[in-house]
């Protein structure tokens, strides 16, 4: 009887949608080292209101610097900064 051994082995990084999902389709995750993961949330919904403020070009610059890090457009994070503050808040729909 062989006994499997969990290895934590790290997530390989993945350069396109495909060669991500042609290894999720392939890897057992169960050996990968998971412990980095964090719950992610989708808003399907439509958005049909719109928003404009002014922040200050530090603000703007350092909310950019961000989203390129992440590799999400700078709009997509603000709102998701949004959303968890409004999350956040007593007696949130959400």
């Amino acid at each position: 009887m062989s006994k499997t051994t969990k290895t934590d082995k790290p997530l390989p990084v993945h350069t396109t949608d495909e060669a991500a999902q042609a290894f999720t389709d392939e890897a057992d995750l169960s050996e990968y080292d998971l412990s980095g993961f964090q719950p992610v949330t989708f808003t399907l919904g439509k958005k049909d209101a719109r928003l404009e403020m002014r922040i200050s070009q530090t603000e703007l610059e350092t909310l950019k610097a961000e989203a390129k890090r992440r590799g999400i457009p700078h709009s997509r994070l603000a709102r998701a900064f949004i959303e968890q503050g409004l999350r956040a808040l007593p007696l949130s729909p959400r």
